[in-house]
């Protein structure tokens, strides 16, 4: 996995020499001696007006993701009236008898874009950059998102969702999980619960934003497609966010949170199986088993949809194509640091598919898209956080830090905060375990939790009739959140 939001904050924990440049080094700041935290976010709120204005901002950002539904909702009350008022029947934009598209709602259509939590961060990026060009100038702006921002975690989402979601690769991961659901008759229950134990254990492998793909596409097809109820589909869901965070910690180099202090610490893969590995997959393992449990006879009595067994008999592709993609996969894997080689990587992809397009699914690179933009403007509000989130944790004894990496990963991205644990120079062994246990087990909580959660969200956003809530997405999380902290903490 990349490094595209911590080697951003290394520019605001490094050697920073101007308080006027962005991000302000953290060694920039000559904290009050002996102050209070409050003390040391003062000054530092005070030190250069940015920051201040940064965090409101963020924070602005962060609500607008609780208000996407009802901004979708008025998009389309605003398109049916508009629809109504000049008569059109088709959808917005579609051509009549005279090949002409009709007239859309520009209205609605603006409403539509406010409304897709994947455009939220991007479209607070703008208020950002008006408000550093106001502080300190455009230059400013150019400087800080063109050069001291990277992009390679975002463009490395894109390329792998796309990668992959191929019917090469989903048809290997359906046969694989089909051999445990014959377990159980492969009946809609079976395939959930196997899904969503093993699958997020790949993440170890393949890395999570991979396996949060392969895991979100099965369910979709063969779980959220037989409409389950809302509390079992917001249990589902949470629950798939929370092994996928705490799925990647049986190796060193799947989980961003991990990869941020894994070399820094000196963890290898002998470290990680044996301090976070197997509490990871025994705190899947039993969050999973009980929402079986809790939902058992709801996911009995959901049926298979008539056209399943038709679909699951298409011709699988040629092993050759299937080893092809494997290939591919592994090596945009492989070079996840290095943008240049993954993405021409893709591009020769993109060509092998198109020659071999009789054996493929359409290419879908709307999601892929869309979760790329999402996490780089991310990455461009998170990069100025660094100035409150690096004291709080530098304060906090084991237990308490471990309750405020999970606190704090809500509302930023895990591999963030554990990049600035990384920085703090006391911290004992048993601090790092307890910020990097926080960080990954607070991963399911919101989209913006962990890198691979808006994948997740642009796939099965379409099975929930209004987008993923927030709230209904912090509910169905909370319980494996919690099982994994007691796990993490007292076991």
């Amino acid at each position: 996995m990349s490094l595209s939001l911590p080697l951003f904050l290394a520019a605001g924990a490094g050697t920073g020499d101007s308080a006027g440049a962005l991000p302000i080094a953290l060694s920039t700041y000559a904290d009050p001696s002996g102050g209070s935290l409050w003390d040391v976010l003062a000054y530092r709120a005070g030190f250069d007006p940015v920051n201040l204005a940064a965090l409101i901002i963020f924070g602005c950002a962060i609500l607008h993701t609780f208000f996407t539904a009802r901004i979708r909702h008025w998009a389309h009350v605003i398109e049916a009236r508009h629809a109504e008022r000049v008569g059109r029947t088709g959808k917005p934009g579609d051509a009549d008898a005279d090949g002409v598209p009709d007239e859309v709602s520009f209205a609605g259509q603006i409403l539509h874009f406010f409304g897709e939590i994947e455009a939220v961060f991007g479209i607070w990026v703008l208020v950002l950059a008006g408000t550093v060009t106001f502080l300190k100038g455009w230059d400013s702006v150019v400087t800080y998102i063109s050069e001291h921002v990277t992009y390679t975690e975002p463009v490395f989402v894109a390329v792998i969702m796309a990668i992959a979601a191929t019917r090469p690769v989903l048809n290997l991961a359906e046969r694989c999980l089909r051999m445990v659901a014959s377990i159980g008759g492969c009946t809609p229950g079976a395939w959930w619960l196997s899904i969503l134990l093993i699958a997020p254990i790949l993440g170890s492998f393949i890395t999570e934003p991979a396996a949060m793909t392969i895991a979100a596409l099965l369910l979709g097809r063969m779980f959220y497609e037989l409409k389950p109820s809302p509390r079992l589909a917001y249990a589902t869901i949470g629950l798939l966010f929370v092994n996928v965070s705490i799925g990647g910690t049986l190796t060193h180099f799947a989980a961003p949170p991990v990869i941020m202090v894994a070399g820094t610490w000196e963890w290898g893969l002998a470290f990680m199986f044996e301090h976070f590995g197997w509490r990871a997959v025994t705190a899947s393992t039993f969050s999973t088993l009980v929402y079986w449990v809790i939902f058992r006879r709801e996911l009995a009595a959901l049926q298979p949809a008539p056209d399943a067994a038709v679909r699951r008999q298409r011709p699988a592709p040629p092993v050759w194509i299937t080893v092809v993609h494997l290939g591919f996969l592994a090596f945009t894997v492989w070079q996840a640091h290095h943008m240049a080689m993954f993405v021409a990587g893709f591009l020769f992809f993109l060509a092998f598919a198109q020659a071999t397009g009789h054996h493929q699914n359409p290419i879908e690179l709307r999601s892929p898209i869309l979760v790329g933009f999402f996490l780089g403007g991310l990455v461009i509000h998170g990069g100025l956080q660094a100035w409150w989130i690096e004291p709080i944790l530098s304060r906090l004894g084991e237990i308490p830090l471990f309750a405020g990496a999970v606190i704090l990963t809500a509302f930023n991205d895990n591999a963030a905060i554990t990049f600035l644990a990384s920085q703090v120079p006391e911290f004992t062994e048993a601090l790092k375990y307890a910020v990097v246990a926080g960080a990954v087990t607070g991963g399911g909580l919101t989209v913006i939790a962990n890198a691979p959660n808006p994948a997740g969200q642009a796939i099965l956003g379409r099975y929930f009739p209004d987008g993923v809530a927030p709230l209904g997405l912090f509910l169905g999380a909370i319980g494996p959140t919690l099982i994994a902290s007691v796990i993490f903490i007292l076991i």
